[in-house]
């Protein structure tokens, strides 16, 4: 397999990570946790505008540029190295991609204003009993003559606070808990019956409770066939396995990287610790675990188009790499640094706390080694 990006993806790449150096700082990521935002509109707008990234993984037609995984990986990348609040998972990966696999005619009309930065969406699938499973969806969408009328409850909606639209997964075919009848709307926030519970989480991002008590949804805001959705439900979550995995990837870059160069300078017994031989294992083995995470989450990103069963395979290799490794690699970022490792002043606590909170998100490591060995043997599921 042929791991080299290419000159365009490598200029995406570079492009992004001057701009982050220049404009997202920690200090500057602080602040704006702080404030009622919760996040950097300007740096948003920006990623629109002057970047052009926020079309980096939408084809050339809609305005894009006409990439995919590949330029995920590389934007999610880059967001990890920085603890980046803004919400492009959810926007570009999720909510992009369930209009372009799921509907042309939404996509024509949104993905110009998501690329532009105007649309903002939240994902709103998992719900306060489904834990990781993907089809026990119990919000409920009756079809009547000008549309459905939606009800229900979804849980830890993240990025939710900043949305202006939200994809809502619903049961069109009765309140079963089998993979039947479930499908996909496009939903505007300032819809009549959307009401938000909004919290901050342990990372320093947003996220929301968010109710939908008769909801009136046009037939035109369906995504894909009705009471059909689930194989473009499981397409999207193994999309987010692969991004989160490289978003973990680009924070433990940084814990390491912060790391050694605490190693390096702080000294103790008169040397630098850094020249004691148990750390330089720890870190010799901080790093393998990076590498071997970056390599699973590549193979991922070439598998997004690949049968589902090889997809989901590379999905939750990745998603369960990056999760053992963040944990191993924060924990001893943490341990090296000291008691000031968990500081809010220093960075190394805040990047473990984001790597925490992503091995959550759309399956923990635990979960995905279960699924895995279900995929890979399904006779003994």
């Amino acid at each position: 397999m042929d791991f080299q990006f290419s000159e365009d993806q490598s200029m995406l790449r570079d492009t992004l990570a001057r701009y982050l150096a220049d404009h997202y700082d920690f200090e500057a990521r602080r602040a704006a946790v702080r404030t009622e935002a919760g996040w950097r509109p300007g740096c948003w707008r920006a990623f629109a505008r002057e970047l052009g990234i926020l079309g980096a993984g939408f084809p050339e037609a809609l305005g894009g540029l006409g990439g995919g995984a590949a330029e995920h990986l590389i934007v999610m990348e880059q967001c990890g190295r920085h603890l980046v609040l803004e919400p492009y998972l959810s926007t570009v990966v999720l909510g992009g991609g369930a209009l372009l696999h799921g509907s042309k005619a939404l996509a024509e009309q949104w993905v110009p204003a998501i690329i532009g930065g105007e649309a903002i969406v939240a994902w709103a699938h998992a719900e306060p009993a489904s834990r990781y499973c993907r089809y026990d969806v119990q919000a409920s969408a009756a079809a009547d003559s000008a549309g459905y009328v939606l009800n229900g409850h979804k849980s830890a909606v993240a990025g939710a606070p900043f949305a202006t639209h939200f994809v809502v997964s619903a049961r069109t075919g009765g309140a079963r808990r089998d993979t039947d009848g479930i499908s996909l709307f496009w939903v505007p926030r300032d819809a009549p019956g959307v009401s938000l519970r909004e919290y901050p989480t342990i990372d320093g991002n947003r996220a929301a409770e968010v109710r939908f008590e008769q909801v009136r949804v046009p037939f035109g805001h369906l995504i894909g066939a009705e009471g059909q959705a689930l194989p473009l439900i499981e397409q999207l979550s193994d999309a987010a396995l692969v991004a989160l995995s490289a978003e973990t990837n680009g924070a433990m870059a940084r814990m390491l990287a912060d790391t050694i160069d605490y190693a390096r300078q702080r000294r103790q017994f008169g040397v630098a610790i850094g020249s004691f031989q148990v750390l330089q294992h720890r870190m010799a083995d901080m790093a393998m675990q990076l590498e071997q995470s970056v390599a699973l989450t590549q193979v991922a990103a070439m598998q997004a188009t690949a049968p589902w069963c090889e997809r989901a395979l590379a999905a939750c290799a990745a998603k369960a790499q990056a999760g053992q490794a963040g944990r191993f690699i924060g924990q001893a970022a943490v341990q090296i640094h000291g008691g000031m490792g968990v500081t809010d002043e220093l960075a190394v606590g805040h990047y473990f706390k984001r790597v925490t909170a992503i091995d959550l998100q759309f399956g923990s490591a635990e979960h995905h080694l279960g699924r895995y060995a279900d995929l890979l043997y399904p006779a003994a599921a």
